[in-house]
């Protein structure tokens, strides 16, 4: 069943949002969706909180998204994004997979 790794991103300093958004879709998204062999990925600002980013890479199942972690792929897009926003945007990450889709 497809599945996503999903990193929410907060820019803490409002200053660097424009190079911040202009950096993740020009660099950042397509080196992770490259990187993480992922199916595809897509990102988008928050319309609740306007400094909350998320990006998503889709997979075809959870333990293939899940196989990232510890991966040489993700350190070094972990320290790429360290080395270029340091405490200015935080982050999370998570796993989500699908359990069920309905169409209209």
């Amino acid at each position: 069943m497809t599945a996503y790794f999903i990193v929410r991103a907060q820019v803490v300093d409002a200053t660097v949002k424009d190079k911040f958004d202009r950096w993740y879709q020009n660099e950042h998204l397509p080196d992770a969706l490259k990187a993480f062999g992922a199916r595809r990925a897509w990102r988008g600002w928050s319309g609740v909180d306007p400094t909350v980013h998320y990006a998503c890479y889709e997979f075809d199942s959870l333990a293939q998204a899940q196989a990232i972690q510890g991966s040489v792929a993700l350190a070094s897009l972990v320290a790429e994004f360290d080395r270029a926003w340091g405490d200015k945007v935080t982050r999370s990450r998570d796993f989500a997979e699908v359990v069920q889709a309905i169409a209209a």
